[in-house]
């Protein structure tokens, strides 16, 4: 994707406020994330990584700006939007954001940098990307239910749901 000068100034002017934002989050207490949510050359939302502020391991940069944005706009999906984070999506947010329908995510540093920040993300891209799961730090075990298709077969029939 070819940007114009005046796109790429307003990217790079929104990427300025991630890390301000980022930066900001360090000095009052967060992690050192930041990301904003742009749509249509305004930002919708923004948000820094809330972790142990909260005591929420799913409070990052990302997430929070989402979750902002989505209440901002009144909408679950994102499609139209722009995610601009401080740092490369880890896995999680990456997901979050391929749930959200962003059109693209911008972002400065990159996984390598969060690893030298002391932030490896790089373990879990790994963790995707050459094990199988059955050799993930984590056990995961599947209980065979009779019923187990019930939820979505009640969602199949009901004629109000919302897709998405």
């Amino acid at each position: 994707m070819t940007l114009s000068t005046t796109d790429l100034d307003l990217e790079r002017s929104w990427m300025a406020e991630a890390i301000r934002i980022a930066t900001d989050s360090v000095r009052s207490g967060g992690g050192p994330f930041g990301a904003v949510v742009a749509r249509d050359g305004d930002i919708v939302a923004t948000g820094n990584n809330q972790v142990t502020a909260t005591l929420d391991p799913t409070a990052h940069a990302e997430v929070t700006a989402l979750r902002n944005a989505c209440r901002e706009l009144g909408t679950f999906s994102l499609a139209g939007c722009i995610l601009v984070t401080s740092c490369e999506p880890c896995p999680m947010c990456l997901s979050s954001a391929l749930w959200a329908r962003f059109d693209r995510i911008v972002f400065a540093a990159d996984r390598d940098d969060a690893a030298a920040g002391g932030f490896d993300d790089r373990a879990f891209y790994q963790l995707f990307e050459k094990n199988p799961a059955g050799t993930w730090p984590i056990t995961m075990d599947r209980i065979e239910m009779p019923n187990r298709t019930e939820p979505f077969d009640t969602w199949l029939t009901k004629p109000d749901r919302i897709e998405y």
